[in-house]
């Protein structure tokens, strides 16, 4: 198997969307693009609530991906666990895929022992060799406010996390809501993050949560900073769908 490059969304959020396009169609839409989308759910005092852990649960199910509700000083450590997990899940995966097309509707299960450790270890081998492109979404509602220094960290963390691999790393950090669209870019695409509070200055602080049209921006960011027309279409039609149901549209994309 050649190594590959995965691609994922990485939101950190405390509460529930209330603006735009559904989160869960947007984090749909992302996996269809090969891109997984992973949530981390950041509390303080007070519960997201079962709304709030729903949509998160759901979000994370819709992309592919894997999802926590944490407190803020234990954010850090949770975005390096959960996007290692989110790769090593992923490259199972098209392992499996690959060994059902050589042994047919068998997979890794049905090796034996032995050959089933053989795989563990180029596995894990891959995830440490493999590209990676992560794209931090941090929501900066009003609530957010206190936790965003526990985000600094995070981001700051993970940025040296992603320089210790072997494989090619990169990220990039949003602010959602943004001043213009529904997305700001804090920190474009880079392999290293010096100065990670960038994410704190001048932010659009804000009472809205527009989690889905902000992942769908960020798919822009792999597609070359362009959504394919096919994705813009459904996109504009879920918009659409969403103004009819009373939805809040207060950004342009």
């Amino acid at each position: 198997m050649k190594e590959a490059t995965l691609r994922q969304i990485l939101v950190v959020t405390d509460g529930c969307s209330n603006s735009g396009m559904s989160p869960v169609a947007a984090a749909a839409l992302a996996r269809e693009q090969g891109i997984t989308v992973n949530v981390i759910g950041v509390i303080d005092k007070s519960e997201l609530g079962e709304k709030g852990e729903k949509e998160i649960r759901d979000i994370a199910e819709a992309g592919g991906g894997l999802c926590d509700i944490v407190y803020p000083q234990q954010l850090a450590q949770t975005v390096q666990m959960l996007t290692r997990k989110a790769m090593t899940r992923t490259i199972h995966q098209v392992v499996n895929k690959e060994l059902k097309e050589i042994l047919g509707d068998s997979g890794i299960e049905e090796l034996a022992p032995d050959k089933r450790v053989q795989v563990a270890g180029m596995v894990d081998e891959l995830g440490e060799k493999s590209s990676l492109n992560v794209v931090m979404l941090v929501d900066t509602s009003g609530s957010m406010k206190p936790k965003l220094s526990a985000v600094q960290q995070a981001i700051h963390d993970f940025s040296i996390s992603l320089h210790s691999r072997s494989g090619h790393s990169r990220m990039a950090v949003g602010s959602f809501p943004g001043k213009q669209k529904h997305l700001d870019i804090r920190i474009p695409w880079t392999e290293k993050v010096e100065q990670a509070h960038q994410i704190t200055s001048d932010l659009a602080m804000s009472g809205i949560t527009p989690t889905g049209p902000a992942i769908v921006e960020a798919i822009a960011l792999f597609e070359q900073d362009k959504l394919p027309r096919s994705l813009q279409e459904r996109y504009i039609d879920q918009e659409e769908e969403d103004d009819s149901n009373g939805m809040l549209r207060d950004h342009v994309f």
